[in-house]
């Protein structure tokens, strides 16, 4: 096993229902520590931004303005195979088909609306945490 950092965000349809705190516990519970949080509001441009690498696909546009909707809980989970661990944590995208306990099985209100992103890989966790934290905010 090896100690890793990974990144996650707590999307807009969880902030607006109050589950931050909730889905925090999780991660913690799972082992892995936040070394790092910020709350913001991102814009339209911003999340474009950030989720390129959708912008050929169909649900871009939709994605956008859905990340544009509320504030968004930034973060950088650190844990041994924090990637994986934290994907565990969050369930399969689809919350109908997420383990029971996971995030998404308790909490998502859709596809869409799945309450959680996270890396899927060292390098996107790299340029995720890269895009929203500096390594001064990085507190491990």
């Amino acid at each position: 096993m090896a100690l890793e950092r990974t990144f996650s965000i707590i999307k807009p349809d969880a902030t607006r229902r109050n589950l931050t705190g909730k889905i925090n516990a999780k991660f913690e519970e799972a082992g892995l520590r936040i070394i790092a949080q910020k709350r913001i509001h991102l814009t339209k441009a911003q999340a474009g931004e950030f989720y390129k690498v959708h912008a050929a696909r169909p649900f871009y546009d939709e994605l956008c303005e859905f990340m544009a909707s509320a504030p968004i809980v930034a973060q950088v989970l650190e844990g041994e195979d924090a990637i994986l661990k934290n994907r565990e944590v969050m369930g399969a995208t689809n919350p109908a088909d997420a383990a029971p306990g996971t995030i998404r099985a308790e909490f998502a209100e859709s596809v869409g609306e799945n309450s959680v992103h996270g890396s899927d890989a060292p390098d996107t966790a790299k340029e995720e945490i890269a895009y929203f934290f500096s390594g001064l905010e990085l507190v491990g």
